[in-house]
């Protein structure tokens, strides 16, 4: 294992963290066959890959649609100022609100990107107007509705 944060894995770890990342019900009987090796190794290899943080967690993935939530947008927002005051104000709603399902500080025009769902147009408005945009530490937003997605996956490359 290189440092703290990245580690080495061989062709058998690969394997059962692609199984894992695609099915995260799979048996130890199961994976050990993907992963080409015995159940009792690979349940220590699953085991020790949890113990360093390299599993976060497992969890279902739900369908937004089929749950209320059709609506997916990606709004750029722009601070007022970048004191602490402010991003520590727009760090804790971010944390605070479910409809957000992903922040990240950008380089560029913008400092932020928000990805938001919604159960119509209209409620991502109320969310804006409401909530976002209520905070009084955004300066300007760009809302960005998703049309089709073409792709979706929560797997990390592991090549």
């Amino acid at each position: 294992m290189k440092s703290d944060t990245q580690l080495s894995f061989d062709d058998a770890d690969r394997r059962i963290l692609a199984a894992l990342q695609r099915d995260s019900t799979l048996s130890v009987q199961a994976l050990a066959e993907i992963a080409q090796m015995s159940p009792s190794p690979c349940w220590r290899r699953v085991k020790a890959l949890r113990e360093a943080g390299v599993i976060r967690a497992e969890v279902a993935l739900l369908d937004r649609r089929r749950v209320g939530m059709p609506v997916l947008a990606y709004i750029h927002l722009s601070l007022i100022d970048h004191s602490e005051t402010t991003i520590r104000k727009l760090d804790d709603f971010t944390q605070r609100h479910d409809r957000i399902v992903e922040c990240a500080t950008i380089t560029g025009a913008d400092d932020y990107m928000i990805k938001v769902m919604a159960r119509d147009p209209e409620d991502l408005e109320r969310f804006l107007m409401h909530d976002l945009l209520a905070l009084g530490v955004v300066r300007s937003s760009t809302t960005h509705f998703v049309l089709r997605q073409t792709k979706y996956t929560t797997a990390v490359p592991l090549d």
